[in-house]
Formats: structure tokens, C-alpha cells, sequence
């Protein structure tokens, strides 16, 4: 795996919580990814905050986001390669001690 990127814009509420309730995480397998476009496509077309998008360079992009609309960025991802490793988080739901 390459470089490493992160952006955060979030804002936190009083509680100390993301704006953003699901921390999404996947890696892509495609041909020609390149981290840093798929990087800059997120961060400017899906709200969201703490966007890592590591790889790229023949090896899976792995991406962590959170965002309240993990499916928007499960499609767009999707049309990149094969997406898989696919973890989708409540953290509101984990804040408050419940599981599942």
C-alpha cells in the first residue's frame, strides 16, 4: 500500500459525536485505481468526514469514510472495480452501548 490520505471536515455535536453516523469501510480491486482520484471524487461529491483512501499502484484501494449515506459512496465505488471487505458501522448506535 502507498501513500496515506485523510481529510476532516466534520463537525462534532455536543456529545462529542461526528455529524456523520456511519463509518463506512471497503477496499476496491480495479485496474488502474489510483488513490488519489478516488480520494478527491469522494471528498468533493459525498458529505463526509475522516476520508482515508489507501492503495492503488495494483494493489485494492482500502477507503474509510463516514458519511450518512454509505450507499452513495458503496455506488460509486462499485463502478470502479470489485468492492469487497465491506463494513458499514452505526457509530450513533455504538455510542450508545447497543450492538448489532
Amino acid at each position: 500500500m502507498s501513500e496515506v490520505q485523510s481529510w476532516m471536515n466534520g463537525d462534532d455535536n455536543d456529545e462529542g459525536m461526528s455529524e456523520f453516523r456511519y463509518d463506512t469501510q471497503l477496499l476496491i480491486d480495479g485496474d488502474d485505481l489510483d488513490e488519489d482520484e478516488v480520494f478527491d471524487y469522494i471528498s468533493n461529491n459525498f458529505k463526509g468526514d475522516c476520508l482515508l483512501a489507501v492503495g492503488g499502484d495494483g494493489d485494492p484501494i482500502k477507503i474509510h469514510y463516514h458519511t450518512n449515506e454509505p450507499w452513495l459512496v458503496l455506488q460509486y465505488c462499485s463502478t470502479l472495480g470489485e468492492i469487497y471487505d465491506i463494513v458499514i458501522e452505526d457509530m450513533d448506535r455504538q455510542s450508545r452501548g447497543l450492538q448489532g
